[in-house]
């Protein structure tokens, strides 16, 4: 028990001291790139909630890729300001393409930040489709009496050239209906 606590402990502190000194590093170039006042002191807070939220969504096991991609991305930020504050960066001249980095970081973290906080997990641990899928109609459809008679001299002439039982994607090419309807008329042969 005490060597796991000493481990936990080791591990807190070293994430204080990251943090505190990555959130200083993200302060700095903030100011320097002419965000000054509260505005400099939200930038690393901003980071900081990014990461946080992304590696939320990487332990719960859920849509691995939009909490990678994100969490690369806020990583990535506070790695640049890091690095471009250890003497790599004259911070009285940023340059222009590093101001305009800075000033657009709160509306990407803020389109990662809504995307992580309000799509909800998939089943499984899989990704959300873009699109929604189109509802599926019981496997029980009615079925209209002709459409089932000529399934079954369709079905019956495939059974007779292949000695196996027709199936659903076979029915639906050979009739052209939508596969739902299909699955529902094999289940009725």
């Amino acid at each position: 028990m005490r060597v796991h606590l000493a481990r936990v402990d080791a591990v807190l502190v070293q994430a204080v001291i990251a943090a505190a000194l990555s959130f200083a590093h993200i302060h700095d170039l903030a100011a320097a790139a002419g965000q000054g006042g509260w505005k400099a002191w939200a930038y690393p807070v901003s980071v900081d909630l990014l990461l946080v939220a992304a590696w939320r969504r990487l332990r719960d096991g859920a849509t691995p890729a939009a909490g990678w991609c994100w969490f690369l991305i806020a990583l990535a930020a506070s790695l640049g300001a890091n690095v471009a504050t250890a003497g790599l960066l004259d911070l009285a001249a940023v340059p222009v393409w590093l101001r305009i980095l800075v000033a657009g970081w709160p509306a990407v973290a803020f389109l990662g930040g809504t995307l992580l906080a309000h799509t909800p997990p998939a089943p499984n641990g899989q990704e959300q489709p873009a699109a929604p899928e189109p509802a599926r109609p019981p496997a029980a459809a009615p079925v209209p009496d002709a459409l089932l008679t000529h399934a079954r001299k369709v079905a019956a002439e495939h059974r007779a050239r292949t000695g196996s039982p027709i199936d659903a994607p076979t029915l639906r090419a050979r009739l052209g209906v939508p596969q739902p309807l299909a699955e529902a008329i094999v289940t009725r042969l």
